[in-house]
């Protein structure tokens, strides 16, 4: 799997499985009637934040992850990032990879920690990805997420040091 540079050129390859991603309303906070062109901003960031692509052996975009520095000022030493897997693409290990490259990238940038605030506690399998990837659950928010079949369910704040 090939990991690379997003570009522009990329966001219709992106945006059928974002879409689906975020109307399905299981695993983000973003509003469920995101648009294309405001959920492009929100995903595609300038540098020295970072968008990525994952690709597979035919050249097509299966994932993406974007990073950045999880608060301004005095808190700007611990990134965070985010991820969207094409469902199609689910359980190949496409998140663990674009998990791994965003750490690389957080130790390289010289962060001191990666830090995710907002992880449903109900999408088990991304609780398990960051936990074996050594994130630990450092508080859950109760009730914090609207889940669409489950209702209000907690949003675990999940920490690693670099």
């Amino acid at each position: 799997m090939l990991i690379r540079e997003a570009a522009m050129d990329d966001w219709p390859a992106i945006w059928p499985f974002f879409r689906r991603i975020v109307i399905e309303g299981e695993t983000f906070t973003y509003p469920l009637d995101l648009g294309a062109e405001q959920a492009r901003d929100w995903w595609l960031l300038p540098a020295p934040n970072r968008t990525v692509v994952a690709l597979d052996d035919a050249g097509a975009v299966v994932g993406t992850a974007k990073m950045n520095n999880n608060q301004w000022g005095n808190g700007s030493h611990v990134a965070s990032a985010s991820y969207m897997v094409d469902p199609a693409h689910a359980g190949r290990g496409v998140g663990r990879a674009l998990c791994a490259y965003t750490l690389d990238w957080a130790r390289a940038a010289g962060f001191r920690a990666m830090q995710f605030n907002a992880v449903v506690e109900t999408n088990e399998r991304a609780v398990a990805l960051y936990r074996s990837l050594g994130f630990e659950v450092v508080g859950t928010v109760p009730e914090g997420f609207r889940h669409p079949t489950r209702g209000y369910v907690g949003l675990h704040i999940m920490h690693r040091a670099l």
